[in-house]
C-alpha cells in the first residue's frame, strides 16, 4: 500500500512539471521547442506573433538607371504575390533602399540596412558599384543578399574575401556575357576590327575587357579602348579618337545615360557612320530607346536568352501585365523573381516557430541553406549555388532594337518583338 502511495505521488508530480511547461510549440519548416534558445553564431532575428517577416530590397531606384531596380524590384513583388503574401502564417513586408548604382550610394543603403534587426534577408543589389560598396556591411552585420543583376566575374571569384560570405546571385557572370558578345561579333558579324568604350563602373570596366580579351583570342584586332565619365553628355572627342583608328564594331556596354548620348551622336562623328554597335544588359531598357533616339535603330544588345528559360516565364509575365500594365523594363525581373524564392525556401527551411507564432530566423543557418541551394526550379532555370555564390544559369543572347518608340519595346512579343533575338 506505501508503494502504491508513493507511485502515485511520482505520477502526480511529474504531471504538474508537464503542466508547468505549457503548451508545445508549433513546428515551422525548421522544427522548434518552447522556449527557444538562439545558438546561432551570427544570432536570430526574431519576429513576434504579430510582426511581419521582414524582407528589403536594395539597388538602383532613382535617376537614368531607374528602371534596372523597378524591374527587379517588381520580380520581387510578383514572387510575395505567388506566396500568398504570407509566410508562416505571418504577413510578408518588403522595404527597398535607393542605392543608385554607386559605391557610395551602395554603402549608404547597405549602412541603413544593417542597422535593422527586423530584415531577415535580402535580395540586391542591381549595379555591381552597390555591391562593391556595400557588401561589407551586409556581410558583418550578418545579412545575406542574393543579387539578381550582379555581372561582375569578380564579385563571386574564389579569392573574393570574407567580406562576401553573405553574397550571392542569380544573375550570369560577365566571363559569359562578355565572351558571347565576342564571339557574336567575330564569328556572325565577321568584324575583325573593333573598339570599347567604359564609364569607370566596375561592371562596365570588367565586362569591355572581357570581350577584348575574347576578341582577341578569336583573332581580332582592338583598335581602342577608351573611358568616358557616367555624366558626361559630350562623346564627340571620345568617338572622334576611336574613328581614327578605323573600328568596324564599338562595343560600349554602360549605363543608359552614357549610352544613349553616345549612341545619339556617333552617326554624326565622321568614319563612324557604318559602324556596328553594341551594348549589353545595362542599357536593355526602353528608357534607352527614348534617350538614344533615331540612331538606337539597328543597335545590338547582349542580354540573358529569354527564349531559353526553363520554368514558366510566359506565366510570369502574364502577371507582370495584370500588376504593371505594361511589359517588363530591363533584363533581370525574372532573376529577382528566383532570388526572392530562393530566398523564401531557405527560411522555410530553417526558420523556428513557437506556438504563440514567435518566429526565430538563425541567420547562420540561413545563409548556409541559400548556399546550399540545388536543383532549385526556378523560371529562368535549374539553379543550383556554388561556394563562391554563383546560383545562375548563364545563357546569352543578342538581341537587336527594331523601333526606336519606347512604346513598342517588348523583347517577349512573339510576333513583332522589339528588341528581336538574332543570336544564338
Amino acid at each position: 500500500m506505501k508503494r502504491l502511495s508513493v507511485l502515485l505521488s511520482l505520477l502526480i508530480l511529474a504531471s504538474l512539471a508537464l503542466a508547468a511547461c505549457g503548451p508545445a510549440a508549433t513546428q515551422a519548416p525548421g522544427g522548434s521547442t518552447s522556449g527557444y534558445e538562439c545558438t546561432d553564431p551570427l544570432g536570430c532575428v526574431k519576429i513576434g506573433p504579430s510582426d511581419p517577416v521582414h524582407i528589403a530590397f536594395w539597388g538602383v531606384l532613382s535617376g537614368a538607371d531607374s528602371t534596372l531596380g523597378e524591374d527587379s524590384k517588381r520580380g520581387v513583388e510578383i514572387a510575395i504575390d505567388d506566396k500568398g503574401g504570407k509566410l508562416f502564417g505571418h504577413d510578408i513586408l518588403l522595404t527597398s533602399e535607393d542605392a543608385g548604382c554607386t559605391p557610395e550610394g551602395g554603402a549608404t543603403a547597405a549602412s541603413k540596412l544593417a542597422t535593422d534587426t527586423s530584415i531577415v534577408g535580402l535580395v540586391g543589389s542591381t549595379c555591381s558599384d552597390e555591391t562593391a560598396g556595400g557588401i561589407a556591411a551586409i556581410t558583418k552585420a550578418g545579412l545575406t543578399t542574393i543579387s539578381p543583376a550582379n555581372t561582375r566575374p569578380s564579385l563571386t571569384s574564389p579569392d573574393r574575401g570574407p567580406d562576401y560570405d553573405g553574397y550571392l546571385r542569380t544573375a550570369h557572370s560577365d566571363a559569359f556575357q562578355g565572351k558571347a558578345v565576342a564571339e557574336f561579333a567575330y564569328n556572325f558579324l565577321g568584324v575583325r576590327k573593333a573598339a570599347t568604350i567604359h564609364d569607370g563602373s566596375v561592371y562596365a570596366q570588367a565586362l569591355q575587357q572581357v570581350f577584348v580579351d575574347n576578341f582577341k583570342e578569336l583573332g581580332g584586332e582592338i583598335v581602342a579602348q577608351e573611358a568616358v565619365a557616367k555624366d558626361a553628355t559630350d562623346m564627340k572627342p571620345v568617338l572622334t579618337t576611336i574613328a581614327a583608328k578605323g573600328p568596324e564594331f564599338l562595343y560600349y556596354p554602360v549605363f543608359v545615360a552614357a549610352g544613349g548620348f553616345i549612341t545619339a551622336q556617333v552617326r554624326d562623328v565622321p568614319g563612324m557612320e557604318n559602324v556596328k554597335l553594341a551594348g549589353s544588359d545595362g542599357i536593355f531598357s526602353p528608357d534607352f530607346l527614348k534617350s538614344a533616339g533615331p540612331n538606337v535603330v539597328g543597335v545590338y544588345l547582349s542580354s540573358p536568352d529569354f527564349s531559353a528559360f526553363t520554368g514558366d516565364y510566359a506565366g510570369f509575365l502574364e502577371k507582370h501585365k495584370a500588376k504593371y500594365g505594361g511589359s517588363t523594363l530591363s533584363t533581370f525581373h525574372a532573376h529577382a523573381y528566383d532570388a526572392a524564392n530562393i530566398l523564401f525556401a531557405a527560411l522555410e527551411k530553417v526558420a523556428v516557430q513557437e506556438a504563440d507564432g514567435t518566429i526565430y530566423v538563425p541567420r547562420k543557418a540561413l545563409r548556409d541553406a541559400v548556399y546550399a541551394t540545388k536543383d532549385f526550379a526556378g523560371i529562368t532555370g535549374n539553379l543550383s549555388c556554388s561556394p563562391t555564390g554563383d546560383c545562375g544559369a548563364p545563357v546569352i543572347a543578342v538581341y537587336q532594337v527594331q523601333s526606336d518608340d519606347p512604346a513598342s519595346w517588348n523583347p517577349a512579343d512573339a510576333a513583332n518583338p522589339n528588341p528581336k533575338k538574332v543570336w544564338p
